[in-house]
């Protein structure tokens, strides 16, 4: 078994109020290497001054974890077949909806992968079936009930 973890930060400054809830969201992931992410509470969610809207929000990361995912396993599985790429973007959407019991979830991630070939290009069965390789194999898609649509572009 592997495990995985994140140190997530959050420190209120000393004399400001906390029972009024306005108090600020932004808080601070901290990565095994060393990397740091400013993130915060989305500013959909909890109104600006007390979120930080140039931070990265969870509901954000969770779109980019399935989409990183994603693309992990498109790009080995491309290299096993051969195709070379030299560019992969996808504008990756959420959408929060509310469950059976009234509560918001993240119920849908579009993933809109582009990808740029060198050289020979799969047809689109080729790249459709790759694509789907790396949905089955992705480890996030497979850790949650939001429905993950791929639409390549």
């Amino acid at each position: 078994m592997t495990t995985f973890g994140a140190t997530v930060l959050w420190t209120r400054p000393e004399g400001t109020p906390f029972t009024d809830n306005k108090y600020s969201r932004a808080h601070v992931w901290q990565f095994d290497g060393g990397a740091e992410v400013p993130a915060s509470s989305s500013p959909h969610i909890v109104r600006l001054p007390y979120s930080t809207a140039e931070n990265v929000d969870p509901e954000e990361a969770f779109v980019a974890s399935i989409s990183s995912c994603h693309m992990l396993f498109f790009l080995s599985g491309a290299a096993k077949k051969g195709f070379v790429i030299d560019e992969y973007r996808d504008a990756a959407e959420g959408e929060l909806a509310k469950n059976d019991q009234g509560k918001l979830y993240v119920s849908r991630v579009t993933l809109k992968p582009h990808v740029t070939y060198a050289g020979a290009a799969p047809d689109a069965e080729t790249e459709q079936h790759l694509h789907h390789e790396a949905h089955e194999q992705c480890f996030i898609a497979n850790s949650v009930l939001t429905h993950i649509d791929v639409q390549p572009v």
